[in-house]
């Protein structure tokens, strides 16, 4: 039969002290004497008395804990963002539930719902749908400490992201200032609306009087590297002349880079190649790969910084707060130099 768990009371009878004492002592209680501390935590580690978490949040109010929603956990990025946030709520003494919603709305709400009966102190979001959040506005509504890891200026909830507009601007420009007038976007977002990257994209082509062109715009089936692939297949059937394609992550780029290898075009000189985010893949492929950084330090870390406030906030909670922050570009082999008209995609 299993041996039951010491309880207070047991070290009570042990150590001849009332079970409020060691209640105390086992708190950190600066009431109780340093020797009557030592004598019942003595005790207590050789009972194996393990306190019981749940009484003790419920009479705390809090389980210093915060759920971590993901999209996709195979997606690199959200990874290295797990792994960040993970790291400095440990440091800062909070443990990380983690759960994914596999990009469906209905999942997310689930595992949403799940961490707050857990009683999770507050939450950190990717939404799987950027326009349909009206689930965590009443969450903010109600006073629960949430923050997204993506959202816009309008969307009534504190967010931290990368400014992926501004991202997709800046990578649009630059193969512009080299020499780029037919600029291709491989666009994984339009389904689950993020019109972030998109948005940014157009506005590089307005501010250099380059007309957009919708053929040369491919939405890709998803994220990953096969479907990059795939919308390099579908753009290398148009007639469009494109000399540069910007993708809307690096996964998606690492596709399109290895559709060039298959056949024989050559990167950047037939065609130059953006990715987005920065993954440690990127900087490693056979032609290392030009990308829109993602700042995971910096957004984790403010991010973290932001649902503590909310957490800590007492009798007036302050309005919703969205911090982007802005991207800087890396550039590497798949975009260097000027670009002169040589072959053409398409």
């Amino acid at each position: 039969m299993a041996k039951s768990a010491a309880r207070l009371k047991d070290i009570a009878q042990q150590t001849g002290f009332s079970v409020n004492t060691v209640s105390l002592a086992l708190r950190g209680s600066p009431r109780i004497p340093d020797e009557t501390r030592r004598q019942i935590v003595e005790m207590a580690d050789k009972m194996n008395y393990l306190p019981n978490q749940v009484a003790k949040s419920l009479v705390m109010k809090e389980t210093r804990s915060i759920g971590l929603v993901l999209t996709d956990i195979t997606n690199p990025v959200l990874t290295a963002v797990a792994q960040a946030v993970e790291l400095e709520l440990s440091r800062l003494g909070y443990i990380t539930l983690f759960a994914t919603s596999n990009n469906q709305l209905d999942l997310e709400r689930k595992v949403i719902e799940t961490f707050r009966q857990r009683r999770a102190d507050g939450m950190l979001i990717f939404p799987c749908n950027h326009r349909q959040i009206d689930h965590i506005r009443k969450l903010r509504a109600r006073n629960y400490p949430v923050v997204l890891l993506v959202g816009d200026p309008d969307a009534g909830v504190d967010a931290v992201c990368m400014d992926e507009r501004a991202g997709a601007f800046k990578a649009t420009t630059y193969l512009i200032d080299s020499g780029h007038r037919r600029i291709a976007l491989i666009h994984s977002g339009g389904e689950n609306g993020n019109f972030e990257k998109l948005d940014g994209y157009k506005m590089a082509l307005a501010a250099a009087g380059i007309p957009f062109d919708p053929d040369l715009l491919v939405a890709s089936r998803g994220h990953d590297v096969r479907n990059g692939f795939g919308a390099m297949e579908t753009l290398s059937g148009r007639t469009t002349g494109a000399t540069a394609v910007f993708c809307s992550n690096d996964s998606l780029a690492l596709g399109a880079l290895r559709f060039c290898t298959v056949r024989g075009i050559s990167v950047p000189r037939d065609l130059a190649i953006f990715g987005f985010d920065n993954i440690e893949f990127a900087e490693h492929a056979a032609t290392a790969l030009s990308s829109v950084n993602y700042d995971i330090e910096a957004i984790t870390g403010l991010a973290i910084e932001r649902v503590i406030s909310l957490i800590n906030a007492k009798a007036e909670w302050p309005a919703p707060r969205v911090t982007l922050v802005e991207p800087d570009l890396v550039i590497r082999e798949s975009t260097a130099g000027q670009w002169r008209p040589a072959s053409r995609i398409g």
